[in-house]
């Protein structure tokens, strides 16, 4: 091998392929000297000092080195943690724009910058190339031929939140290599279930690579979830079929060149606000030895993390460098990896310059100015678990946000808690006392039931309280209860009432989760019944407790779930662009919303503050809709009338007068599921809606 370096250039940064040659480069302010490091296939090192620095990028070109050659770096400086300085060149460091990654840590005392048992401001110089992964030249060409933008309408969309190993570990139609792979993930079988099902987007849980924690290994567990990322340009190595270095990256662009072919876009659950190097007791593999104090949050004694995580560490948002690696990232996997949007973990922590939570800050005024980033999907998980971290309804206008008061208001709606109807109305229409003053609409609320992190939506329903035992941490993890559902026996039971109400309300969660203003997200396996044995925080259970059980699916909650998503599809009333404004219509004497009591009158002010009511109706004009659709005119759909009882009792409602309809046609009771037969209701009718119970009427024409 050629191994004489030639001076090359410090833009890109990364091992950038031309076709001849390879040219790296990568940043460093403290940096004193960096050595690229290549492997051969017999793990032999060759080390070779990179010849020139331009703004503290050091960088070398090396000819003839080719697509897949294993590379690291060496960095040298000072070894001062008292002032947050960990330069140590016995350990081999990732490069933090490489594009693909092989291998995983193997735990060993080398990879930290101390000596067990020691202090932890005495330095470690064991090697720890052995252990650690290494990163790969990328080949950068791939066929997009026929591969398009599908740009959906956030009104439109549907997401679906799925966990790429989960989904198909034990699924018997794909094949046992491609299972829990990307490959797997797009198999014929599986993407017809996502088509049948009726989602526009799946929402992937962090793909980019990450690290099993070594405290978990040590208990035989994994890190199931991924939330500890070692490399923002990455895909998984684990998740590819193809175990050939770099093989990954060919094969997440065909798993995404796939899902366009159905319709179907791809959003990533991305980590940006810590990495998996941990605390000052952490690991060594990166930015900790690249410049650890350029990179990281330190506190007031540079020894020692800010962590808004709870993971350890956070990233310093405040240097340019740091921001710049951000938006690198998420250009390359909007351009170059052709994803549709991103879900940002914990992002609270990107928006702390100083300490306070501050949404103008510069991350997010990059986004807003980026020509490419600010035209994908954008969602926030609006929280961490800093001081004032959460933040629901506070992210600048192109941002959407999950939802979680959301979540919790419809949970205690259904499980009966008092004093939620006036929370429960904001949160059907879209939540406008969180989105409307800034000029959002009502999609900028991700509306969810369940996500990965806590119960699926049939142990919701099933247990009283977490059973997390397998964490092994003597159940104390995850959040502390679910409350009281009433349902009788918890977890698994053979007694049939306790079954069928179970069933009902998973019925109710759907429905409303469905008929909801907003951008749904359904948590993967909650149309199936999939459960985690009552574990609400199996981020580290790589098992059957976490993976799809196919072989037990509920076939007719699948078939409900179908029609429900294909109901809401087919009616732009449940998907409007705009905000209810409780007002005329034009050519109409009727609102477009009101809400009734039982007795078919509209509700008064009094009545929102009755804790002791849990029923509401919702009437639903559908006769003018506004802009349905950006380019297109105001359609016309059928007027619907909800109505919603919470209570355990059956409860009689009276409908409204002939001036709101003269008769309704009932859709859907989830005491019973779809009306197989067309059964009407006249105005001033009293109808019986079992108790825990959703009814939906249609205008009869």
């Amino acid at each position: 091998m050629d191994v004489k370096l030639w001076p090359g250039i410090s833009y890109p940064l990364g091992a950038s392929y031309d076709g001849s040659g390879t040219n790296f480069s990568i940043f460093s302010e403290k940096a004193e000297r960096v050595e690229l490091c290549l492997f051969d296939d017999a793990g032999h090192e060759t080390r070779i000092d990179l010849p020139e620095v331009t703004g503290f990028c050091w960088h070398g070109y090396l000819p003839k080195v080719q697509p897949g050659q294993q590379y690291g770096y060496r960095v040298y400086g000072p070894w001062d943690p008292a002032n947050g300085l960990r330069f140590n060149p016995a350990k081999l460091l990732l490069d933090p724009y490489c594009k693909a990654i092989s291998g995983q840590v193997e735990w060993n005392e080398a990879l930290f910058p101390y000596y067990f048992g020691k202090s932890p401001d005495l330095i470690n110089d064991l090697d720890s190339a052995p252990f650690m992964p290494k990163c790969v030249i990328n080949q950068p060409f791939f066929d997009w031929t026929g591969d398009n933008k599908l740009q959906h309408p956030w009104h439109e969309t549907i997401i679906n939140e799925v966990h790429v190993k989960g989904m198909t570990a034990t699924h018997p139609d794909v094949p046992p290599e491609l299972r829990g792979t990307y490959a797997g993930l797009v198999h014929p079988a599986v993407l017809e279930h996502f088509k049948q099902l009726g989602v526009t987007a799946v929402e992937l849980m962090p793909i980019h690579h990450f690290i099993h924690d070594k405290h978990l290994i040590d208990k035989n567990l994994r890190n199931y979830w991924g939330y500890n990322t070692i490399g923002f340009f990455a895909p998984h190595s684990e998740y590819a079929s193809d175990k050939s270095p770099g093989g990954s990256v060919a094969e997440f662009k065909e798993m995404v060149k796939k899902f366009h072919q159905v319709g179907i876009e791809v959003i990533l659950d991305v980590v940006y606000n810590h990495t998996g190097e941990g605390n000052h007791m952490g690991p060594l593999l990166t930015f900790k030895g690249i410049d650890n104090s350029y990179y990281y949050r330190l506190t007031n004694d540079p020894h020692f993390y800010m962590d808004y995580t709870g993971t350890g560490n956070s990233l310093n948002m405040r240097n340019p460098h740091v921001l710049q690696l951000l938006m690198d990232s998420l250009r390359y996997w909007v351009l170059e990896m052709h994803v549709d949007g991103f879900r940002f973990d914990l992002a609270s922590t990107l928006a702390r310059e100083l300490h306070d939570v501050n949404k103008l800050s510069a991350f997010f005024d990059l986004i807003q100015q980026d020509p490419v980033i600010s035209q994908v999907k954008l969602i926030a998980e609006p929280w961490d678990v800093g001081e004032g971290g959460y933040q629901v309804g506070n992210f600048p206008p192109v941002w959407s946000e999950w939802n979680g008061k959301y979540r919790d208001c419809v949970r205690d709606f259904w499980r009966g808690e008092g004093q939620t109807l006036g929370e429960f109305a904001s949160r059907f229409t879209g939540s406008s006392d969180l989105y409307q003053s800034n000029s959002r609409l009502p999609c900028a609320s991700i509306n969810y039931i369940t996500s990965h992190d806590g119960f699926t939506l049939h142990d919701l329903v099933s247990y009283n309280e977490k059973h997390n035992e397998a964490n092994g941490d003597n159940n104390t993890d995850g959040e502390s209860q679910n409350r009281s559902w009433n349902c009788g026996a918890e977890g698994p039971t053979e007694d049939q009432k306790i079954l069928d109400l179970r069933s009902r309300q998973k019925r109710n969660f759907l429905a409303t989760l469905m008929l909801s203003q907003g951008a749904p997200m359904l948590l993967s396996g909650d149309e199936i019944g999939r459960s985690q044995r009552g574990n609400n925080n199996a981020y580290c259970q790589d098992n059957e407790i976490s993976w799809q059980n196919w072989e037990t699916q509920d076939k007719e909650l699948l078939a409900f779930t179908r029609k429900l998503i294909n109901y809401r599809k087919s009616h732009p009333i449940f998907h409007r662009r705009h905000w209810f404004e409780g007002c005329l219509l034009h050519g109409s004497d009727l609102r477009d919303i009101e809400w009734f009591n039982t007795e078919g009158k509209q509700m008064a002010s009094e009545d929102w503050g009755l804790g002791f009511v849990k029923s509401i109706a919702i009437f639903l004009n559908g006769k003018t809709i506004p802009n349905p659709n950006p380019r297109g005119e105001p359609v016309v759909d059928d007027t619907f009338y909800l109505i919603f009882n919470a209570h355990w009792e059956p409860l009689d409602f009276i409908l409204p007068s002939n001036e709101w309809s003269e008769q309704w046609t009932l859709d859907l009771d989830t005491s019973k599921g779809w009306s197989e037969e067309e059964k009407v209701f006249k105005a001033d009718e009293k109808i019986s809606v079992e108790g825990r119970s959703l009814v939906v009427l249609r205008h009869a024409t």
